[in-house]
């Protein structure tokens, strides 16, 4: 038989109600203090307790070089100055594309865009040399692909520049500036702190541009499964509250697309499927294409320096615009940072092939522009020039000036940055203007990565470049 309860035992109401009480006060507690918690550890609304990478995860990507540096480190320096002088193409300048903002300050009336809902013609011509065989297991019809959704509208005149990362290291300079955009690399689809980096830059008043690439998976980037994963993620993003997502990065070279499939229409079939789905998880997300790396390398087309393959970047955006990429993007991705010269400058580069147009800063604009003929704006997601006066030295690809070792002054490497912001505004097709880089002397050294020297913080603190930016600004 079970033993029954003594009626000494049995619980009163008051006891049953204090007990109530206590539960639901610790429930509360523990509650407030969890979330509290994860506020601070995402950056809540101070820049400064953003999520900061450790030093080993900024370590210099090789995609992030300009050209000239990948055609040192993987063919050998006396290889690239055989190239450059038996060429009259511009030498590869490996451009830095390198590691991880109030309302848009209108502009001068840019000329009449047509709106990306109005499809873009799509033409069959090819430029002959810059399309290797394009494979049929990786891309769809391009007859096949849905229209675009939503767009975008066009917008005035944004800057911006790259951060080391979402901390945000210095806010106050970037306000100083009348910067209203701040722009992150995202290397791989984890994005383990993305939301608190988007948060962060919206409490800070910015807008956020998300650069999104997959180093561990580049040569996958057309196959239809990945394709799939990729474009999940970048789904994401957008829900997440990005004001623009930039879709991979230099698919004109190897180390960033697979050699075997490269070329114009290939990353028009991307965009095809990405533009709408982007579009559907958040109509407010602007869309820009791949910036391209900027090159004359390849002699007009695609081809092998060495073991680098890559293709010149007009042959490539005419190849795009050819494949209708036109109608599945809000903005056309430009990079730009081998300059030795003043911005509004259209000779004079003490560099062989001095004619070609990426040596020029005007040059470029004039290039795309002629190509996408008025009906897309140009998004500036890098520009910078680069100075190594204060180490006295730059990495010997990176050393272009034949006259200077460090390439220009610090005081040069202001003016111009203001300058180009300014010929920038006039000019009337740049919707967006990301200044490579802020920050990324604060965190990095010199030796064999000239990413600090890019960089508008200089290594002892002061912004020279700042005055001068914002200056340039309304």
């Amino acid at each position: 038989m079970s033993e029954q309860p003594s009626p000494n035992n049995k619980v009163s109401t008051s006891q049953v109600r204090s007990l109530a009480i206590i539960w639901v006060v610790l429930t509360v507690l523990v509650g407030v203090g969890t979330f509290f918690g994860l506020f601070w550890a995402l950056g809540g609304l101070d820049g400064s307790n953003a999520d900061t990478k450790a030093a080993s995860e900024m370590v210099t990507d090789p995609s992030t070089l300009p050209v000239d540096s990948v055609l040192a480190n993987e063919v050998g320096s006396d290889d690239t100055k055989s190239v450059s002088e038996s060429t009259d193409t511009a030498q590869v300048e490996l451009e830095p594309t390198f590691t991880e903002p109030p309302t848009d300050i209108p502009a001068t009336p840019s000329p009449e865009v047509i709106p990306s809902d109005t499809p873009i013609a799509e033409s069959n011509d090819a430029v002959p040399t810059a399309q290797p065989v394009e494979p049929t297991v990786a891309v769809p019809d391009p007859t096949a692909t849905t229209a675009p959704v939503v767009v975008a509208s066009s917008g005035g005149f944004g800057l911006g520049g790259q951060v080391i990362h979402g901390g945000l290291l210095a806010l106050d300079k970037m306000q100083a500036m009348k910067m209203s955009w701040v722009k992150i690399q995202n290397y791989d689809l984890a994005g383990a702190t993305i939301e608190g980096d988007i948060n962060n830059a919206h409490n800070n008043g910015l807008k956020i541009l998300v650069s999104i690439k997959d180093n561990a998976n580049h040569n996958r980037i057309t196959a239809p499964d990945y394709q799939e994963q990729f474009i999940q993620y970048l789904e994401r993003v957008a829900s997440l509250g990005a004001d623009a997502i930039e879709v991979w990065n230099e698919p004109n070279l190897d180390r960033e697309w697979p050699a075997d499939q490269m070329g114009g229409a290939n990353y028009t079939a991307l965009l095809k499927k990405a533009y709408p789905r982007i579009k559907a998880a958040n109509p407010n997300t602007m869309v820009i294409s791949a910036a391209l790396s900027p090159t004359g390398a390849f002699s007009g087309g695609c081809g092998s320096i060495g073991s680098v393959y890559g293709c010149d970047d007009k042959p490539f955006l005419q190849a795009m615009v050819n494949a209708g990429a036109l109608n599945y993007l809000d903005c056309v991705g430009m990079h730009y940072n081998e300059g030795l010269l003043p911005p509004s400058a259209t000779s004079g580069d003490p560099r062989g092939s001095s004619q070609h147009y990426t040596r020029y800063f005007k040059g470029m604009l004039d290039t795309y522009g002629a190509i996408l003929g008025g009906a897309r704006s140009i998004c500036l997601t890098e520009i910078g020039y680069l100075s190594g006066e204060e180490w006295g030295y730059l990495p010997s690809a990176f050393s272009w000036n034949p006259s200077s070792a460090i390439n220009m002054t610090v005081a040069q490497h202001a003016e111009y940055l203001g300058q180009a912001v300014s010929l920038a505004r006039q000019s009337g097709n740049i919707r967006l203007f990301i200044i490579f880089n802020v920050d990324f002397a604060i965190l990095k050294t010199m030796e064999d990565d000239p990413q600090a020297g890019y960089s508008l913080i200089r290594p002892n603190q002061s912004c020279p470049a700042c005055s001068a930016v914002s200056a340039a600004m309304p």
